[in-house]
């Protein structure tokens, strides 16, 4: 079973505010999250490794 994570969970592990993220989202640079019954985001372990990858992708030399 995978492990859901919260915006701000997901946020620390990268090194991120999560309204780097939510803003991220919104312009379509990282895809939509899940959302739970209260609308809340839930990322799940796929989610991080794509959200890893954008965020290496900026700082590629």
């Amino acid at each position: 079973m995978k492990k859901r994570m919260t915006i701000t969970e997901i946020a620390q592990i990268i090194g991120l505010s999560p309204k780097t993220l939510a803003r991220w989202e919104k312009v379509g640079k990282i895809r939509r999250p899940k959302r739970d019954w209260r609308g809340w985001r839930v990322y799940d372990e796929s989610d991080l490794i794509e959200i890893r990858r954008f965020h290496e992708t900026l700082f590629e030399v």
